[in-house]
């Protein structure tokens, strides 16, 4: 799907996008100890706030509801900082536009529902209101670009997406796990897209926020949601992945910030080595169509013999040379089983198509 080119989607702050702030709005005191120590880091463009918590079992912490947007909005006269809340259904939106909440966030539970996500819509049709859509809980590019497009296709234009990482029930180094190449993915098919990274619910542990923010930094994304609370151990909901002020000030200040090359001509050096990448990838794609053409004789043989596509022994053969000859030139093994499952993917293919051929009237008569 192609959508309306716009010069700056996103919120229309300036990246790297700093967003932090409490987990869940619990007590007005708590929001408004925020004040000042939000004023004195000036990297934060918007303070974030749950008013709404979806849990997953009833009895836990849910949100204050409307009461707290109040305190949001406090918040904002005070500080002098836009703020933003999650939404979850159509009379969130509703309560939030009503109450002057800056910009609004629809979670990743939320997100997995299109019927909700288009409810969420059709209230915010016609308003503007800058939106940011965290990625589903499942690794599903497709549901994420559904939920941005919804909002488009009712006339919103400051959209945003947030990578709050995917559940992932064997991965236990993190909350939810970062799945990178779906964030950077999505950028390749939404040019122009901001994508914030939220490393509070990738890692689930304040230890690893510093990491996994550079990490986004890294990979070029466009800014960070950090959940901030003043007294991180007493937090009402997720106290473990949040942090106090003054930890996020450490963090930003050690942040080496990466910036995206928009002028492709402008660095020579840069320009060599992409030269030289392009080069080689060239190289590739010649080796690759050769190979093919040798596995297209393969099956040509296949069909005259009778042999199955799938031969067990070599392809485990195949992995494991080829995996062992991988990793003798400092490649991952992960990498490895990735490119070999393209590769042979595509070669049973090809092959099954060249024996489902019609025997031509030469090959029938001999």
């Amino acid at each position: 799907m192609s959508h309306t080119k716009i010069e700056d989607w996103g919120l229309g702050l300036t990246a790297p996008l700093i967003i932090a702030g409490p987990c869940s709005v619990e007590t007005q005191e708590q929001i408004q100890s925020m004040v000042e120590p939000m004023k004195k880091l000036r990297e934060v463009q918007l303070f974030r706030g749950g008013v709404w918590k979806p849990r997953t079992r009833p009895g836990n912490f849910e949100g204050l509801g409307e009461k707290a947007l109040e305190w949001m909005i406090d918040f904002r006269e005070a500080a002098g900082i836009p703020v933003t809340v999650e939404i979850g259904n159509a009379q969130h939106a509703e309560a939030a536009l009503k109450a002057g909440i800056d910009v609004l966030w629809i979670g990743a539970r939320t997100t997995v529902n299109p019927f909700s996500v288009q409810e969420i819509a059709e209230v915010l049709r016609g308003t503007n209101v800058p939106v940011m859509v965290k990625n589903p809980l499942n690794p599903d590019l497709q549901l994420w670009l559904g939920a941005l497009e919804r909002l488009e296709a009712v006339g919103i234009r400051k959209l945003a997406a947030i990578h709050r990482g995917f559940a992932d029930a064997y991965d236990k180094r993190f909350r939810n796990k970062p799945n990178w190449s779906l964030a950077i993915h999505l950028k390749r098919e939404w040019p122009g897209m901001q994508v914030i990274n939220d490393p509070s619910h990738i890692c689930g542990k304040r230890e690893m926020i510093q990491e996994i923010a550079q990490k986004a930094m890294n990979y070029g994304l466009d800014g960070l949601m950090i959940e901030t609370h003043p007294s991180p151990d007493q937090a009402w909901s997720d106290a473990a992945q949040q942090i106090t002020p003054h930890r996020l000030e450490e963090i930003l200040a050690s942040l080496n910030y990466r910036k995206v090359v928009e002028d492709q001509t402008s660095d020579e050096h840069l320009n060599q080595f992409r030269w030289m990448v392009d080069h080689l990838d060239k190289q590739l794609l010649d080796l690759l169509s050769e190979r093919f053409e040798v596995i297209d004789q393969i099956g040509e043989f296949k069909r005259e013999r009778k042999l199955a596509v799938f031969q067990p022994d070599r392809w485990q053969e195949v992995m494991n040379s080829r995996i062992e000859e991988g990793l003798k030139k400092k490649m991952s093994e992960k990498f490895m089983k990735n490119l070999l499952f393209a590769i042979h993917e595509e070669s049973v293919k090809r092959q099954e198509f060249q024996i489902s051929k019609k025997p031509t009237l030469n090959n029938a008569i001999s």
